[in-house]
């Protein structure tokens, strides 16, 4: 917010030369500053407040997160990936405070990684407060759960609390200082030497946080190989859906939720103004731009895969459609805030398709992921990089970024190619980097076994085997008519 300040000395010569008005001037002065740096406080309040809130949205997620995978998968499993859920945001919560905050965003510093910031010290700073620390966690902690879901349901629990160390600890801080730190190599606000004269425009994580749990799991799950049961033995694909709809809904509304404080609050202040002060045009404006062109992008791929998957297996599922929801809002995350919302229409519209047809790859290629989180964060979460390039438009570019006014904008719209050739470059340098260094954990640990379950414990259900329990207590129609009957029988 611009300071304003107020000169007894200049003031004196507007008031005359009689003996009270220097005393004037600087009584007049003294309060007008007074109310300025109010001013300035509440500004500095409204928006650490309007973060706040929004770190609290993105980790409420991690509840929605959790309720989803829990329903996505069998009974016997319940208590292991909720576990895995709280341990996430457990885990990454020390790791990112120790390192990962400092390699992200540990400014000044080189294109590559941060340097200052471990363990929070010196901290705050003029650049940062402790409300922007929580917001990055809570986005950390999400590429990490993306990755738990793609592993379930067969993997050691020593593997979990490795790899979300590591993940949240070095691999996605350094993907996010590369796109989001002032100082990466990729960032759209560099001040000199962008990336094709652009740099990435990832606003809210398409490539930083979704690509990149969605390789993560990609290579966990390959290495694994595919559950049990999951192709019989002539290669076809056998049905395990998940035991509870119920969980898989109210953790996809949990999500939706979530995503207000995800997109829209990934501007991370509200009050500054577009142009001249004073008038209703503002970045309030574009938060709620943004979070219609989310809600769009997510109906309009819920619908799509309603029908789509319709005409395919001839069924309306409620699992499928609450999948392609999810697939529109990670699409939509890169692009949400430089988009018109007819815009959106077409990114949900192209993303329920795409996770359509990652679904079919996967069972042909007898790929399993049990919660579809690789091929629908890493298939849409890139539809939505290459979208971004396309349909951004120069006004809400210039607005959120800044810069040269020949700065590169949406291909589509006459922005020229540069911004596209920019987001080829990062998918490119995402799956690489974690593929170098999550597939390689992964398979460190597969050759020291310390990566898959036994079959027998596989069999039996983690949550027995691992955690000493069931989820459910329950006994089926017929032990319980028995004892009924003995009952009754004394």
């Amino acid at each position: 917010m611009a300071s304003f300040t107020c000169s007894a000395s200049d003031l004196h010569a507007l008031l005359g030369t009689n003996s009270n008005s220097t005393a004037a001037a600087e009584y007049i002065c003294n309060n007008f500053n007074a109310v300025a740096n109010k001013f300035i406080d509440t500004s500095y309040a409204v928006d650490n407040t309007y973060l706040l809130f929004s770190a609290y949205l993105v980790f409420a997620m991690q509840l929605g997160f959790a309720m989803l995978c829990a329903g996505s998968v069998r009974a016997k499993n319940t208590m292991n990936i909720m576990l895995t859920n709280v341990l996430d945001a457990a885990t990454g919560g020390i790791f990112f405070y120790i390192f990962g905050f400092a390699l992200a965003y540990g400014t000044p510093s080189n294109g590559f990684i941060g340097k200052h910031f471990f363990g929070l010290s010196d901290f705050p700073s003029q650049s940062f407060d402790y409300g922007f620390f929580l917001y990055q966690w809570a986005f950390a902690i999400a590429a990490a759960g993306i990755t738990s879901g793609s592993i379930a349901e067969r993997t050691q629990f020593v593997s979990y609390l490795i790899y979300s160390s590591f993940l949240t600890g070095l691999v996605y801080p350094i993907v996010a200082h590369w796109f989001w730190s002032s100082d990466g190599w990729g960032s759209p606000v560099r001040s000199e030497n962008l990336l094709f004269g652009s740099g990435v425009i990832d606003f809210a994580g398409c490539g930083v946080v979704h690509l990149v749990g969605a390789v993560a799991g990609f290579w966990g799950a390959f290495i694994e190989g595919p559950r049990i049961g999951r192709f019989d033995h002539e290669g076809r694909v056998v049905s395990m859906r998940g035991h509870s709809g119920t969980l898989v809904v109210m953790g996809t509304f949990l999500l939706w939720f979530g995503w207000y404080g995800f997109n829209p609050g990934s501007f991370l202040t509200i009050l500054k103004t577009y142009g001249e002060s004073g008038n209703s045009y503002g970045q309030w404006s574009a938060i709620g731009r943004t979070a219609v062109t989310t809600t769009l992008a997510g109906c309009t791929a819920a619908l799509t895969t309603l029908f789509g998957k319709r005409m395919q297996t001839g069924h309306w599922n409620v699992t499928d459609v609450c999948n392609g929801l999810l697939g529109g809002f990670a699409a939509i995350t890169a692009g949400c805030s430089v988009v018109d919302p007819w815009a959106a229409v077409i990114c949900g519209f192209v993303a329920a398709w795409v996770l359509i047809g990652c679904n079919l790859l996967a069972d042909r290629f007898h790929y399993d992921d049990p919660l579809e989180a690789a091929q629908l964060h890493g298939g849409c979460g890139t539809w939505g990089i290459i979208f971004t390039a396309l349909f951004a438009k120069k006004q809400y570019v210039m607005e959120v970024y800044g810069g040269a006014a020949d700065r590169p904008y949406g291909l589509f719209l006459g922005g020229g190619g540069r911004l596209l050739g920019a987001h080829c470059v990062q998918i490119v340098a995402i799956v690489v980097w974690v593929s170098v260094t999550m597939g390689t954990l992964f398979f460190i640990l597969h050759k020291m076994k310390l990566l898959r379950t036994s079959a027998e414990e596989e069999m039996a259900g983690l949550d027995l085997t691992s955690h000493g329990g069931v989820a459910y207590e329950y006994h089926d129609e017929v032990e319980l008519h028995s004892k009924k009957q003995r009952a009754f029988e004394m």
